[in-house]
């Protein structure tokens, strides 16, 4: 017996119905995953079930003694008190003069759910964390027992360690819970069954998360094909009814009404929401040598941060920053871009810079301003690949039409208003992308976007994520925060986890191992070093190797500067006017310089290997 029905269910506000006459049943035990674009339903129909929402028409029916709890997607900033207390108020509220063995019955279910989510109960819940609040909160939505637990972004603000805690809470939860979420792992780890809101209608896949991609394929492709057959036939009959009909037989007559049938049908019909069409503008090419950081400590109010913490980052790279909440992965991204002054080590960025970055726009987005205005500043056109675009054109490729576009910030959907913050960073030219925690709220398939364009983008990234998928899929390398030790290695989330279980006991801690961008110092020198043959580690530099090592930077400046000039001057389109014997005279001084540059670079990890 089904603990909840849903029966012929309607609701909508503006525009077509989010849900439209669906019908749904939920049993116990089940671990649903709740999908669909930004703006279908989900937390509307998530409101609906916890009682907070009404629907227009339509019965929701639940069974005898069923109770639903809803964990929701924002933590609220004005609650306050101890632990206790927040957890407390999940339970029905007792009469002062009730017996005192029920009072005491709820304090002790409040005590057991504190302990069991790790808890400290005295706490005070405004001086938590985001993810710790997050934990409370979940406490809060359990500590009655529902029967049907709803979860809406559970995975928001929390970073790996805790959403690894998370999915092993949920996976002993002996109820049923139905989730929404943006976290693809998380997705697959928890989900036994897929239910879909899309365009007013809810799909149930009955299924797990890699059975449902495989059949959605299928099935959009079915829908295409029969969309496609459908709009021949109308545009067969439109082409009949405006040649005139020649007499009025009955049979003529009919097809007039089948024709007007066609029409409404078509009418009715909502179409497939259209993907992102995100695109990155990359600007000149930087310098080869982005960031060259070496020994960078910082510490705050006399905790230390991070210690003797070194790396280069080359051009081309795309390097995820990975560790907990608090561990001040933040704090590295601002010292390596030169915001933060270390206190001991040095910075240098390297040559020809154009920086976005994605935490300064969402600063500086206005609640009160408009999409249109937030993205463009207020004018009606923005310079894209080098040629104008009226700025509604331009937010239609990221799936706000005109009259949503004139919509306020503080009236989007939070998935909307990183849509709003990717618009407005990608009008800005740029080679190095800087991204902390871009994949809030997104959906699915603006998400996998996303990837896409950042895996295709020729230009430098650094990226802040706790989304492990996203990680795998994008970066080249990670820099983590690890039992209070930074470290880098190569690959995205799975490659690291791989790599620090693997890793030999006595590999150094500070060791380098970034993909492309030099090898680490071996831990101690080769046991067949001979006198003459001496290892970098116990060799030291020559009085010409050090008048060497200083000319060295300047010389690798002066070489970047010449190859910008020439890829300035190939990428005017009247170069290619030319003779060909200029031509290729040109492109053969460029691989000269380029073949010099990378000896210049070579020598120089050689010889600061050797000082260091």
């Amino acid at each position: 017996m089904p603990i909840v029905t849903l029966e012929n269910l309607t609701i909508g506000f503006r525009g077509p119905p989010l849900l439209d006459n669906v019908s749904c049943r939920i049993e116990a035990g089940q671990r649903i995953g709740l999908l669909g674009r930004n703006g279908a339903g989900k937390t509307t129909l998530m409101r609906i079930l916890s009682g907070q929402e009404e629907s227009d028409s339509g019965n929701l029916v639940l069974q005898q003694g069923t109770h639903i709890s809803l964990l929701q997607q924002d933590v609220p900033q004005d609650l306050t008190g101890s632990i206790d207390e927040i957890v407390q108020t999940g339970l029905p509220e007792l009469d002062p003069n009730q017996d005192e063995r029920l009072k005491w019955q709820q304090q002790n279910e409040v005590h057991q759910i504190v302990s069991r989510m790790e808890l400290d109960g005295s706490a005070r819940f405004e001086t938590l964390s985001s993810g710790m609040k997050r934990r409370v909160l979940l406490a809060r939505a359990i500590v009655s027992k529902p029967g049907l637990l709803l979860l809406d972004e559970p995975t928001n603000h929390l970073d790996i360690a805790a959403i690894g805690w998370l999915e092993t809470f949920l996976s002993k939860w002996p109820a049923a819970f139905m989730f929404v979420t943006h976290d693809r792992m998380f997705l697959r780890r928890m989900a036994t069954r897929i239910l879909e809101i899309d365009r007013g209608r809810l799909f149930d896949w009955s299924c797990d998360y890699e059975t449902f991609l495989v059949r959605k394929e299928q099935a959009l492709a079915a829908e295409e094909k029969q969309n496609a057959l459908f709009d021949k036939r109308l545009a067969e009959e439109e082409v009949w009814i405006r040649q005139g009909i020649k007499a009025r037989r009955t049979r003529n007559e009919g097809r007039v009404r089948a024709l007007k049938k066609l029409r409404e049908e078509r009418s009715q019909r909502r179409d497939t929401i259209k993907t992102s069409n995100l695109k990155i503008q990359e600007g000149q090419k930087s310098g080869t040598l982005v960031i060259d950081a070496k020994e960078l400590s910082v510490a705050y109010d006399g905790k230390s941060i991070f210690e003797n913490f070194s790396t280069k980052i080359m051009r081309g790279d795309k390097i995820g920053i990975i560790g907990p909440n608090g561990a001040g992965k933040t704090t590295l991204l601002k010292t390596l871009l030169g915001e933060i002054k270390p206190d001991s080590g040095t910075v240098k960025l390297g040559t020809n810079l154009d920086i976005a970055y994605f935490d300064q726009l969402r600063e500086q987005l206005d609640p009160n301003a408009t999409v249109e205005f937030a993205v463009s500043d207020g004018y009606e056109h923005i310079q894209i690949g080098g040629q104008k675009k009226h700025i509604y054109g331009y937010l239609q490729d990221f799936l706000f039409a005109p009259e949503r576009a004139r919509t306020q910030i503080k009236f989007l959907s939070g998935g909307e208003r990183n849509r709003v913050l990717l618009a407005k960073l990608f009008t800005k030219t740029a080679n190095l992308i800087v991204l902390d925690e871009p994949t809030n709220d997104l959906d699915t398939e603006t998400l996998e976007m996303l990837e896409e364009r950042l895996v295709q983008y020729g230009g430098t990234i650094l990226v802040v994520s706790h989304d492990r998928e996203f990680l795998n899929n994008v970066v080249t390398s990670s820099i983590v925060f690890d039992n209070g030790n930074v470290k880098e290695y190569d690959g995205g989330y799975d490659d690291w986890l791989r790599q620090s279980k693997n890793k030999p006991a006595a590999q150094p801690e500070n060791n380098v191992a970034a993909k492309g961008r030099g090898k680490a110092k071996p831990s101690k020198p080769p046991e067949n070093a001979a006198s003459a043959e001496q290892s970098s580690d116990t060799r030291k530099l020559k009085y010409k190797e050090k008048l060497e090592l200083e000319k060295l930077p300047e010389l690798i400046e002066t070489q970047e500067a010449e190859i910008a000039k020439i890829h300035e001057t190939m990428a005017d389109p009247s170069f290619y006017q030319k003779p060909g014997e200029e031509i290729a005279a040109l492109q053969e001084e460029l691989n000269q310089l380029e073949t010099a540059l990378a000896e210049y670079y070579a020598r120089w990890e050689e010889l600061e290997a050797l000082a260091s």
